[in-house]
C-alpha cells in the first residue's frame, strides 16, 4: 500500500467535509451489506470503526499507519499493521471485505483483487469504492491509476462471479461545492500552461500536490463556509453508476 499524505488521509477537519461526508455515508452503505467476520483493508484515520464495528461479530481492520489506539478498543475490533498485497491471511478467513479509496493507490491491481477473492470464504462480499476518474478535477499524483465504471467492472469480474455496480452521487448543495472546486483548480491550472502535472513522474508532484489540494481546501472553506460546513452525509446517495458519481460503490460476490 503506498504511503498515504495528509490531504490524502480523510479528517473530520472542516475544510475536509466535502470528502468526508461522502466517505461517512460509503461505511454507513457497506454497514448495511456486512456481517460475520469482516476484514477492512485501509484503516485510514479510523472513522469506520465505530460504524462496522457494532454490526459485525468480528472486525479485523488493516493499514500501514496506526490509528489512535482509543478507536481500537472495541472488544471485536483488531488491528494488523500490514502492507498489500499480499494479505496476512489463509484461504476463507472472512465474510466480508471492505476497502475505501485504498485501490488507486496499488500498483498490482489485479493481485489486490485475487487476494481479497482468496480470504473470502464462498458466498462472501467484498465492498469496493474508489474515485469515479470521470469526475476527478486534476490528476492526482497519489494514485497509481483511476477508474471508469467499466474498468472497475472488469477487474473485479476477472475474480468474482457476481458485481453489482454503483456510485456515490451529491444533491444540489454537493454539486454547488464541486463548482467552486472546479473554479478553483482551473484558477491553479493557469500556472501549469505546459501541463506538467500530466508529463512529470507522480512521485515529483505528490508534495506540491498535497500542499496546493490543502490550501485550496482551506480557501474554499473561508470563501464558502456556509455551504462547505452544511454538507452532511444524507446530501450524498448510493444510485447505480454513472459517469457523474464521485466514487464507485461496487459489491462483488465470490
Amino acid at each position: 500500500m503506498s504511503r498515504i499524505n495528509t490531504a490524502e488521509r480523510v479528517s473530520r477537519e472542516a475544510s475536509d467535509n466535502f470528502v468526508f461526508q461522502r466517505s461517512l455515508l460509503a461505511y454507513h452503505a457497506a454497514a448495511e451489506r456486512v456481517g460475520g467476520d469482516t476484514l477492512e483493508i485501509g484503516t485510514g484515520s479510523g472513522y469506520g470503526i465505530e460504524v462496522i464495528a457494532p454490526r459485525v461479530g468480528r472486525f479485523v481492520t488493516l493499514d500501514k499507519h496506526v490509528p489512535a489506539p482509543e478507536l481500537l478498543r472495541v472488544p471485536n475490533v483488531e488491528f494488523r499493521r500490514a502492507t498489500v498485497p499480499p494479505l496476512p491471511f489463509g484461504d476463507e478467513s472472512f465474510d466480508c471485505v471492505i476497502s475505501f479509496q485504498v485501490i488507486e493507490h496499488i500498483e498490482d491491481d489485479a493481485s489486490f483483487v485475487r487476494e481479497v477473492a482468496r480470504v473470502l470464504r464462498p458466498g462472501g462480499c467484498f465492498v469496493v469504492t474508489t474515485p469515479n476518474a470521470p469526475m476527478s478535477l486534476t490528476r492526482n499524483p497519489w494514485h497509481v491509476r483511476e477508474y471508469r465504471p467499466e474498468e472497475l467492472q472488469r477487474l473485479l469480474a476477472a475474480s468474482f462471479r457476481e458485481v453489482e455496480q454503483l456510485g456515490v452521487f451529491g444533491n444540489g448543495k454537493v454539486m454547488d461545492y464541486y463548482a467552486e472546486n472546479r473554479r478553483s483548480v482551473e484558477r491553479i491550472l493557469r500556472f501549469d500552461p505546459l501541463d506538467l502535472q500530466h508529463r512529470l513522474p507522480r512521485r515529483l508532484l505528490q508534495l506540491p500536490y498535497d500542499l496546493l489540494n490543502r490550501l485550496n481546501r482551506r480557501r474554499l472553506l473561508h470563501a464558502n463556509t456556509d455551504l462547505t460546513t452544511s454538507i452532511r452525509m444524507e446530501d450524498y446517495r448510493i444510485a447505480p453508476v454513472g459517469d457523474d458519481c464521485f466514487d464507485l460503490f461496487y459489491v462483488a460476490r465470490k
